[in-house]
């Protein structure tokens, strides 16, 4: 049992590491830092369906780099502005849907099979209930429209406006409404130790639907080690449980990001 994963079994969130550099040369500079596979939130904030040639650039950049693209961010909106997915907005439904024409691109191109579907938040004047029956139904069809795994993520509550999955439960809950095989949870330690949850009673208790392990550490989504998290536990819980995927570094650097991975070696 590693008290760190193996470096074989990490990722690179290369839209919070790397981010003094344009976002063309980080998933070289992941490859330099020792690491094989990145993942991305969708590169082109605000933009559902950006130039072919920005979509060409984007995945030619992997590839050069030698390294996986392992996850993408589905199209969520303008982020940068505050916005956290479009999938439950019935006004943005052709918006969204839109995008996933590039998303199978880039799959096509890269091979990335994980793909995070940010629910979206509370609008005033929908009825949350036409929300969830826009987000059930948009998640049907990414789900059958992409060759990979949906994963659906409860975030930090207040930090993300009126962004209603908090929880585990509220994110398996979507899961189950769904209804589709390759829906899954994306257990988000940052998010989840956040909203005050038990790591490892939620990594037990949904075990079978958890898609894919995100990191960070809780208060401050900094590397592990600088919060209040017992990574060696949660690392120990989650072999316990027969996690064997990949474990996603989605912290913020506090200085240089090739500094930001002196944890794994110290541990």
């Amino acid at each position: 049992m590693h008290r760190t994963p193996p470096t074989g079994r990490l990722a690179v969130n290369c839209s919070l590491l790397f981010t003094e550099l344009p976002l063309l040369e980080r998933p070289a500079a992941a490859r330099a830092a020792g690491f094989g596979a990145v993942e991305f939130w969708w590169p082109w904030n605000g933009v559902p369906v950006p130039p072919d040639a920005d979509v060409d650039a984007f995945c030619r950049a992997v590839e050069d780099a030698g390294v996986r693209l392992a996850g993408l961010n589905l199209y969520a909106g303008d982020m940068a502005a505050g916005e956290r997915g479009v999938l439950s907005d019935p006004a943005r439904t052709a918006e969204f849907r839109a995008s996933l024409d590039v998303t199978r691109r880039v799959a096509e191109r890269t091979g990335v099979a994980l793909f995070n579907a940010l629910y979206g938040q509370r609008r005033d004047g929908l009825a949350p209930a036409e929300q969830d029956a826009a987000a059930v139904e948009n998640l049907r069809h990414a789900a059958r429209s992409l060759p990979g795994t949906l994963l659906i993520e409860p975030l930090t509550q207040g930090q993300n406006g009126a962004y209603p999955l908090l929880t585990a439960d509220d994110a398996v809950g979507v899961v189950r409404r769904v209804g589709e095989p390759n829906v899954r949870f994306l257990f988000d330690s940052y998010h989840l130790a956040g909203n005050g949850a038990d790591l490892a009673r939620d990594a037990r208790a949904h075990a079978a639907d958890i898609g894919h392990v995100q990191i960070a550490d809780a208060p401050g989504r900094g590397r592990p080690g600088t919060g209040a998290i017992d990574f060696p536990a949660l690392f120990a819980v989650l072999d316990e449980i027969g996690y064997t995927g990949l474990i996603a570094l989605e912290y913020a650097p506090q200085g240089p990001s090739g500094a930001a991975f002196a944890w794994l070696e110290a541990a």
